[in-house]
């Protein structure tokens, strides 16, 4: 099989800091693919690195065949960016920008105008391409960077945290944006945060820690491997999710995860059994207990299981 994208060994140090130890990724052609991990992970280096900003430190990367480090200039001519802010003029109209990046790619001033006019409307941005950038919502100008970033027509597009800030409407807009331009042949490898966004989008995952991939499969196979259910536990006023955690781990070797607002805690189980016993437990501790589910995990819980792990030094699923 073809890679649109193939990494091996992939490193990169600022100083004496690791920041990405080892990554061997493979991406096929036509397929987007998510890269998932918290921030200072690794994944905007991953990034730059496979877009010849930044040389790798050993390893190596190669882009649609293409050597990032000994052929930079083929591997630019061929692929798209766009990154976690729009790189727009905003004094000029949505069609200027288009116009302006066109022409820095090299297309003559007929072909600009066609291609920028022909964008707008694939992008939805047609009645607001002669308005200033300025007055455009936060999802106009992540479309408008998105379409820039096609004026090259690039068989490979990344995206660097493309929905960062963007409001629920507009980051579903672009997922749709980005799955027209897979089923059009597109590659498109993309770094998030969002969870979701990833499983809603991406035909595979890789999640990366402290620079370094620790598991990647599509999203059922990544689900499958917790081999369980999630116990997710909504706690009463005044309930410590510290002190239920603590409990799980000491009386029923299962790992806590508090939400961030406290008011409830998550852990794998492997059966419902376990789940049974901990909520017995909970029901007869100082702890108040407002309701428990038990489902099936989450691209959340499966994240929290691996790095669950990798800290009490087991190995990942």
């Amino acid at each position: 099989m073809r890679y649109a994208i193939e990494t091996h060994d992939l490193r990169k140090s600022f100083g004496t800091y690791e920041a990405v130890q080892g990554v061997d990724l493979t991406v096929r052609q036509g397929e987007i693919f998510a890269l998932l991990g918290p921030n200072g992970a690794g994944k905007t280096t991953v990034i730059r690195m496979l877009t010849t900003l930044l040389r790798p430190d050993g390893g190596s990367a190669r882009v649609l065949g293409c050597d990032v480090a000994t052929d930079a200039g083929q591997v630019r001519r061929r692929i798209g960016i766009t990154g976690q802010s729009a790189a727009l003029d905003e004094g000029l109209t949505g069609r200027q920008n288009l116009l302006l990046f066109a022409g820095l790619s090299g297309h003559s001033l007929k072909e600009a105008r066609a291609m920028a006019a022909e964008l707008l409307d694939s992008f939805g941005l047609a009645e607001a391409g002669d308005r200033t950038v300025s007055a455009y919502s936060g999802g106009m100008r992540r479309r408008l960077d998105l379409a820039a970033g096609l004026l090259s027509q690039p068989e490979v597009l990344f995206l660097d945290e493309p929905t960062t800030g963007l409001d629920p409407q507009s980051r579903y807009e672009l997922w749709e944006t980005v799955r027209r331009l897979a089923k059009q042949g597109t590659t498109v490898l993309l770094t998030t945060q969002y969870l979701e966004e990833a499983d809603r989008l991406a035909d595979r995952i890789a999640f990366i820690s402290q620079g370094r991939i620790i598991a990647s499969g599509t999203p059922e196979q990544l689900k499958a491997s917790t081999g369980g259910k999630t116990l997710t536990i909504r706690l009463g006023a005044g309930s410590d999710p510290a002190s239920v955690c603590r409990l799980l781990a000491n009386e029923h070797g299962l790992i806590g995860q508090p939400s961030e607002d406290g008011t409830s805690v998550k852990a794998a189980v492997q059966h419902a059994a376990s789940a049974h016993a901990a909520i017995g437990a909970l029901l007869v501790s100082p702890a108040t207990i407002d309701d428990f589910m038990l489902s099936d995990p989450s691209l959340d819980d499966v994240f929290f299981a691996l790095t669950a792990a990798r800290g009490k030094g087991e190995t990942s699923p």
